[in-house]
């Protein structure tokens, strides 16, 4: 691609990203076009397809959600708090940016089926899970059990963005996910070798 077309690209997913930041809410090839002062085809020579834009608009968001998640679970070093404070701040994130939902499985809001467990949705996790300050190894982690990890937290979390969380404070959620999903967590440290 020319130059000329990467810096197209790159206005127009800064244009998506302010304008999904702004609504809250996904958004349509035309409502970009509009932002910038261009017709839609030129969108769509770059995006075919509104997905295609917000998958874009997604990558451009993870190195940033990985800055503050990285200071949300920051001095946490027992493994089940820093799961329970990480997926805490996720599903909060998720909430006030819709394109995170988007990155984290890929058709959201639409279909959320086998999304999250891509490739792409797995790697992303794993980046995360590197940014916490947990020494995996010394409670029994290796890098099979670890993806293993961070498969269950997606699923995890695929689930509330499925059926939100309504019923419970923002403390009662912590404790319930401290309990259960911490709990599987610390599980690991009594498992033997494989």
């Amino acid at each position: 691609r020319s130059h000329s077309d990467e810096e197209a690209t790159r206005r127009i997913v800064t244009a998506a990203v302010e304008l999904v930041s702004s609504t809250g809410t996904a958004i349509s090839l035309a409502e970009v076009a509009n932002s910038l002062g261009i017709i839609r085809q030129t969108v769509y020579r770059y995006f075919p397809t509104s997905d295609a834009l917000m998958h874009a608009v997604a990558m451009a968001s993870v190195d940033a959600f990985l800055d503050r998640l990285s200071t949300a679970v920051e001095g946490i070093h027992d493994p089940a708090e820093a799961i329970t404070e990480g997926t805490v701040f996720t599903l909060d994130e998720v909430t006030r940016t819709p394109h995170l939902g988007i990155l984290l499985s890929e058709s959201y809001p639409h279909d959320h089926s086998g999304a999250l467990t891509s490739a792409e949705a797995r790697a992303i996790g794993m980046r995360m899970i590197d940014r916490f300050d947990v020494d995996w190894s010394a409670y029994g982690y290796d890098e099979t059990s670890l993806g293993e990890l961070v498969e269950f937290t997606l699923r995890t979390m695929l689930s509330f963005f499925v059926a939100p969380n309504t019923d419970r404070s923002p403390q009662e959620l912590r404790k319930f996910l401290r309990r259960w999903l911490g709990g599987a967590v610390a599980a690991q440290q009594t498992q033997s070798p494989n």
